[in-house]
């Protein structure tokens, strides 16, 4: 058996000016990984690829990988960096000879010539090749069009958010498409989705609505009325036509079965559309509310969830830390500020020196109506780390993970991590590998969303969510929607559904 796998992972923030070019898909920031490259990166790691690659050696397959290009959230993506890839795939398509195509693509990425990515590379892969089986591993956070769905045989979603199942989703996926392969199903896809942009801030599978939708999909799958279930929440920072909540069910040969099943999907999320939204509180009074629970020690969590790059921010607004610093918090680590020439000036300094520096707000937003400021803090340069460390558990484990040069600057209240690449802080091994354990720190204040549930959540005594500035926004009135559907909740509150 000959497997043809890819990956083209970008989750696209159209109001983010973070630019999406070609380095931006290279694990290391040069190099692209293809071929046995991308195998021996990937094998025996908890992601998509590292599912594809387990189930293609389960089955004695012969492999090969046309390109693993996977980028953390920005701005539209960039038009070169998708034909490249593009060709990449279609060349190794066009070869021929496949018995079955795995690709692990986001679902979420809009490209400066399409609002969707993932379905213009399955059109292109389709009009090479009309009958060989593909499966798709998609984000949770894909917003669906019609042509990534027309256009697999299998498609399969993240049960979590956090995703610490994206391993087992390519494994699902995967193993449905050798089931096709042999003549075992028959695979029939429903799919639909709904005028709504469910928070962000409100996905987690920690908590109601999506625990339960995500529980219902992984029933159906379990009990084997459904080949795959997923519910898509989609991604609300990306102005397309089909932003929002969706799903998609296959079904072995039972078409009436896979609508039924998308259908209560969609009539449960539509009815629980007010546990979607979420409340932003003023942020001195997090602030405030966060330094009186610290009194009682160790393990308050503090998220600037305004601007976590893993949703498209730029990682360099300073207002969350303005506002901690002001209040005067205490033992603090703030994971942190992406700002390269902050990190150069510090490294010239050099470990154990003071500097003042001025961070942050490099990167104009001009898509935001308000913005953030530089911020001139002193201290001293406590560590200066390349960032390379392997995952051991979190999102990824077994991943080798480069978080580029990265400095530590400490005030004598707040240690801030200064970053030169963009990286959510998601596993506690990101502060370790600075010198820092986050398990004894009064505050981990950290710009992230949900993903520092995976591992940072571990050590949360309590939670408080800080309301700063960033394109991942958690007021959508900060922004201007011109392509998305309308009506659409919440942007539309008083919507009726239409029949």
């Amino acid at each position: 058996m000959r497997l043809l796998l890819a990956t083209m992972s970008h989750e696209t923030n159209t109001f983010s000016p973070v630019p999406t070019k070609l380095a931006r898909f290279c694990r290391d920031g040069t190099t692209l990984l293809t071929g046995q490259a991308s195998v021996d990166f990937y094998r025996d790691t908890g992601t998509c690829m590292g599912g594809y690659l387990a189930i293609a050696a389960a089955a004695g397959a012969e492999v090969e990988v046309a390109v693993t290009a996977s980028a953390p959230p920005s701005g539209w993506a960039d038009a070169e960096a998708f034909e490249t890839f593009c060709r990449l795939i279609t060349a190794a398509v066009a070869k021929g000879g496949w018995d079955g195509i795995m690709l692990d693509l986001h679902g979420a990425m809009a490209v400066e010539d399409f609002d969707d990515g993932e379905g213009e590379l399955l059109r292109r892969i389709r009009a090479i090749d009309r009958t060989t089986p593909i499966c798709v591993a998609y984000d949770m956070h894909a917003n669906v069009f019609d042509a990534m769905i027309g256009n697999a045989d299998v498609v399969a979603g993240y049960h979590t958010y956090p995703h610490i199942d994206m391993k087992e989703t390519a494994m699902r996926a995967g193993a449905a498409l050798l089931e096709v392969i042999a003549g075992k199903i028959r695979p029939t896809t429903a799919w639909g989705g709904l005028p709504m942009l469910p928070h962000v801030m409100a996905q987690g599978t920690h908590m109601f609505p999506n625990k339960d939708l995500q529980a219902m999909c992984a029933g159906w799958e379990a009990s084997g009325r459904a080949v795959a279930a997923s519910l898509f929440v989609g991604f609300p920072h990306a102005d397309v036509p089909m932003a929002g909540l969706s799903a998609v069910v296959v079904t072995n040969n039972n078409a009436a079965d896979a609508r039924a099943m998308v259908d209560e999907l969609l009539a449960f999320a539509w009815n629980a559309r007010e546990d979607f939204t979420f409340e932003v509180e003023k942020l001195e009074d997090s602030v405030a509310r966060a330094k009186v629970l610290g009194e009682a020690g160790p393990g308050v969590v503090l998220l600037d969830h305004f601007d976590n790059c893993a949703s498209g921010g730029t990682m360099d607004t300073t207002d969350v830390l303005r506002e901690i610093i002001r209040q005067e918090l205490d033992d603090v680590v703030f994971f942190g500020i992406y700002d390269p020439e902050a990190v150069r000036q510090a490294m010239a300094v050099g470990i154990g020196q003071e500097a003042t520096l001025e961070i942050g707000a490099k990167l104009d937003m001009p898509a935001l109506q308000v913005g953030s400021r530089p911020l001139t803090v002193h201290g001293r340069v406590r560590t200066v780390s390349a960032g390379y460390y392997k995952a051991t558990g979190g999102l990824t484990p077994g991943l080798q993970v480069f978080m580029g040069n990265t400095v530590v600057l400490d005030t004598g209240r707040v240690q801030i991590v200064l970053l030169s690449r963009h990286i959510e802080p998601t596993a506690q091994e990101m502060f370790r590998v600075l010198g820092i354990d986050p398990t004894v720190k009064r505050f981990v204040a950290i710009k992230s969303r949900v993903h520092w549930r995976a591992d940072v959540g571990k050590l949360a005594r309590e939670i408080v969510e800080c309301g700063g500035v960033g394109v991942c926004t958690s007021n959508y009135g900060q922004l201007t929607f011109r392509n998305v559907r309308r009506p659409i909740y919440p942007l539309d509150p008083g919507m009726v559904l239409s029949k």
